[in-house]
Order: structure tokens, then C-alpha cells, then sequence
């Protein structure tokens, strides 16, 4: 290591999710399913883990927020700029997968933006709950979920990205950013350590649910 690399303190701390929310970003049709306008090939494989967080979750009082890429139908957004526009109101591409259903109890966060944090209301409803951690996964690792992890951080929560319910454009891109997440930003850890803390959980530790 050298560089920047070499100041990293990797300061290990034991794995506590008391005041902590559920964070899945952009598990939408247009990303993860056939026929999707961009399609990310193997994202399917952070489905079954994602699923299993979640599941867990509700189980020990943790809020889950589904994080959602949405444009207006037919109207200008300047991401377009960029890439070509996705997930739609209105369209199959712009619906969350079957497979992570939304229930009455969860959180949606509409987004226009790649982080989850930018000029939307999540901040407020994490603080309005008591949050002050967060659990993030979702796609991509390199892109929305990168700007969510980093605008957490900078918002001053602590952040816990599980390397089993992310996945980014390549396998380079995935190996970088979780590297630069431990390294800067958050806990990268995985599904069963997190399941595993969760155990330890009582209902005091949970945050408000109104």
C-alpha cells in the first residue's frame, strides 16, 4: 500500500445496529430484470441476500426505506445528459422487482438524483425515527449506492454496507468501491455478520416506528 492507502486506521468495532434503518437502493425492473433498459447482468445475485437482510430486519424492528430512481414520464432531467433515462413513473421499468415486495410498514424515497440523500426527505425520515445508522445495499455499488454511502457518512451516520447486497458494473468497479468504502465511509461486511448482530437486538434498541 502506499499513498493514501497507507493512512488507512481500520479502527474495528464490534458490530452494534441499535438506532439503525434498512437502506435498498434502486432494486427497480429497468436495472435488474429482462427486458429492462439497462439491464445490470449478474444483479440478480444480490436478490436472495437482499431479501434475507430485509426479512431480517422486519424481525427485529428495523425500518426498511426502499431507495427509488423515478423521472416524470416524457420530461427533461438533466441525468439524461449522461445516460439514458430509466425507471419512468408510470412504466414496468420504474416498478420495484416482485421479488422485494413493498409493504405498508416500509418507507419509499423517490430519488432524481444518484444519492438517496439529495434533495429528498430521507435524511428527515431517518432523523424523525431516531436512525443513526444505516445499512445500505442495492445497485450499483460504483454509482447510487456509492452516493448514498457517501452522503450517509457526510450526514454523519454510520454506515454498514454488506459486500453480499451490492454489486457494481464489473467486477473491477465492485472491488474499488468496497474498497474505498472501508477505507473512507463505512463497516463493509456481509449478510451473516449483520444477521448475526441482529440477534443481539432488544426492542429498545429499535428505532421509532410511527
Amino acid at each position: 500500500m502506499s499513498g493514501f492507502s497507507e493512512h488507512y486506521t481500520n479502527l474495528k468495532k464490534e458490530l452494534d445496529l441499535k438506532k439503525s434503518a434498512i437502506l435498498i437502493v434502486d432494486m427497480m425492473n429497468d436495472f435488474c430484470k429482462p427486458g429492462g433498459k439497462m439491464v445490470l447482468d449478474d444483479g440478480y445475485v444480490v436478490i436472495e441476500p437482499i431479501k434475507r437482510l430485509v426479512e431480517e430486519g422486519r424481525k427485529h424492528g428495523i425500518p426498511i426505506v426502499w431507495i427509488c430512481q423515478k423521472y416524470r414520464k416524457d420530461k427533461y432531467d438533466k441525468v439524461t445528459e449522461k445516460r439514458e433515462g430509466t425507471c419512468y413513473e408510470g412504466t414496468w421499468g420504474g416498478e420495484q422487482i416482485e421479488d422485494l415486495p413493498i409493504l405498508p410498514e416500509d418507507y419509499v424515497v423517490n430519488k432524481r438524483r444518484y444519492s438517496g440523500f439529495f434533495q429528498t426527505d430521507l435524511d428527515l425520515t431517518l432523523r424523525d425515527m431516531g436512525c443513526e445508522k444505516v445499512i445500505v445495499g442495492g445497485v450499483v455499488t460504483n454509482i447510487c449506492v456509492r452516493g448514498t454511502v457517501a452522503d450517509a457518512f457526510q450526514l454523519d451516520y454510520e454506515v454498514f454496507v454488506p459486500k453480499d447486497c451490492v454489486r457494481a458494473t464489473s467486477d473491477r468497479e465492485q472491488e474499488s468501491q468496497l474498497w474505498d468504502f472501508e477505507t473512507h465511509f463505512a463497516t463493509v461486511t456481509t449478510v451473516d455478520e449483520l444477521v448475526a448482530a441482529m440477534a443481539a437486538l432488544k426492542p429498545e434498541d429499535a428505532c421509532r416506528i410511527h
